[in-house]
């Protein structure tokens, strides 16, 4: 089953029902408004959306064209937001940026951070920055929605919660992170809003590319329309989903609506920027500049400026997407 939430002028916008092609749609008003309302009674939502579905995808019901352009994010406004770190190779990477510290690489339990999520972003709004020198980088990760979680919960209840998964772009102004570390309260101005593909799936209707709690997917970036990575999404998660939501619930409940990051995306490898059609690349530019400095003595990959287009996708292997795509530019408030 895949959903996704249309611009209605109302900040929730409204849930619909999505073909498995992604060429049609149907509201879904009658069973829920909104993804919020259908995973507030989740058990008694699901079965009534997953049967519209089935008609839709049957041609019982012609819908309408969906248009990712109209689209929100799945959640414009979320309960909580909660990003983790499932991939040691980012941390590794990272790590020597100013205001990390050695200390922060964690291998026994997943580092989370808790961001903002009353505004999150639509997969083609554009990536407002108050200024342009603010080393602007993208970060290309899986997240999934849960349901509720209680407190100090198992990985089989950790992972039963899972209801939906997406992928989203978890954009940083690195020349801030240092100042957010240092002053005792982690990230903040670092870390404005965060966007979102269109598209929600159930782990069902995933089939193969969703197991161990991870999903076995390509996600690949282009920036200004050149591939700057397609990383493997199951490959080199050290910490999975649910991992991540262990430690998100060790102390406190989940409501329903949480979203869990799984971090940047980022599989071990020893390439170096531009990267061939079967390379692998990078998930953020952070990490592209730790590996230039380390090979050439200095980074030679720019980070984002304004006018620049980030596209960010999860892809089968034959490059049909699976959530929609984020396509995002960079825009001056």
């Amino acid at each position: 089953m895949k959903l996704a939430t249309l611009n209605n002028g109302r900040p929730d916008g409204q849930l619909v029902v999505v073909s498995a092609d992604l060429a049609r749609c149907v509201a879904a008003g009658r069973i829920a408004p909104t993804l919020q309302a259908a995973l507030d009674d989740w058990n008694a939502h699901a079965p009534a959306l997953a049967a519209l579905s089935v008609q839709l995808d049957a041609g019982a019901i012609a819908g309408q064209p969906f248009d990712a352009g109209n689209a929100l994010a799945p959640l414009p406004r979320a309960y909580q937001w909660i990003d983790g770190a499932g991939y040691l190779s980012h941390l590794e990477r990272v790590r020597t940026l100013n205001g990390s510290k050695d200390a922060e690489l964690q291998s026994a339990r997943p580092l989370l951070y808790q961001g903002g999520s009353d505004s999150l972003v639509a997969p083609t709004a554009p990536i407002v920055v108050p200024e342009g020198d603010l080393a602007i980088d993208f970060e290309a990760e899986v997240a999934v929605i849960v349901g509720p979680v209680p407190m100090g919960a198992t990985r089989d209840q950790a992972a039963s919660a899972i209801r939906l998964i997406t992928v989203c772009n978890d954009v940083s102004l690195r020349r801030l992170v240092a100042d957010d570390l240092q002053n005792g309260f982690g990230f903040f101005h670092a870390k404005p809003s965060s966007s979102f593909a269109p598209i929600v799936i159930t782990p069902d209707s995933l089939g193969e590319a969703w197991r161990d709690s991870r999903l076995h997917l390509s996600v690949r970036i282009e920036v200004n329309g050149t591939l700057f990575g397609q990383p493997n999404a199951g490959t080199d998660m050290h910490f999975d989903f649910a991992d991540l939501i262990v430690e998100a619930a060790r102390t406190r409940k989940l409501t329903a609506g949480t979203i869990i990051g799984g971090g940047t995306v980022s599989n071990r490898h020893d390439e170096s920027l531009p990267i061939k059609r079967d390379g692998i690349g990078f998930a953020c530019i952070a990490e592209a500049r730790t590996v230039e400095k380390l090979k050439y003595g200095r980074a030679r990959t720019p980070f984002l400026q304004t006018g620049d287009t980030v596209r960010i996708g999860a892809v089968t292997a034959d490059g049909r997407t699976v959530f929609g795509d984020i396509n995002q530019t960079v825009q001056r408030a």
